[in-house]
């Protein structure tokens, strides 16, 4: 029992056939070395592109159009749309609060009587309201503060350099870590 043991240049690969194999045979230092060409039928087979199905792209709710308008997508034209607080919609939000429902008001409206339709309040009245509902901040209440304590610097030795460099380096301690 004989096996193959030896690569075959003219198995897989195309070989020049008549006058161009002799003009091989004589110009080519080593004419056993393969041309390099495979031979289509034997290298990869089937061979790329030569399949007879064709590929159809799943539908998705983005391939709808009527489904997908193109504002939709369409990034370049997101801009930040404007949020406008007038002072009539400040006021009835401020009055909307908890703490301003709670503060009495000077003119109690007698309740068989229905209360015609108000007007929006002003803005100053508003905030007079809600003021004199309870104070924001007092001595015992005291606004919050910023998280970080201010970083006083002071100038330090300076790094070695060249005497006339263009920028020397400047060194900066914590004048409170000292």
């Amino acid at each position: 029992m004989s096996t193959k043991k030896y690569v075959d240049h003219t198995l897989y690969h195309l070989a020049p056939k008549g006058f161009w194999k002799r003009f091989r045979d004589a110009t080519v230092v080593s004419p056993w070395i393969s041309s390099g060409l495979p031979l289509p039928n034997k290298h990869r087979y089937p061979q790329p592109a030569s399949r007879p199905e064709v590929y159809a792209t799943p539908a998705t709710k983005a391939s709808d159009p009527a489904q997908n308008p193109y504002w939709k997508r369409d990034a370049r034209r997101a801009y930040p749309q404007l949020s406008v607080v007038t002072q009539n919609h400040l006021a009835e939000l401020l009055l909307a609060s908890p703490e301003a429902q709670s503060a009495p008001t000077s003119e109690e409206p007698d309740s068989s009587v229905p209360a015609p339709a108000t007007a929006a309040p002003e803005l100053t009245s508003a905030i007079a309201t809600v003021t004199w509902a309870g104070k924001a901040f007092s001595a015992s209440n005291l606004p919050p503060t910023m998280p970080y304590k201010r970083w006083n610097t002071k100038r330090g030795e300076d790094a070695p350099h060249a005497p006339h460099a263009y920028f020397p380096m400047h060194m900066y301690t914590d004048a409170a870590s000292q």
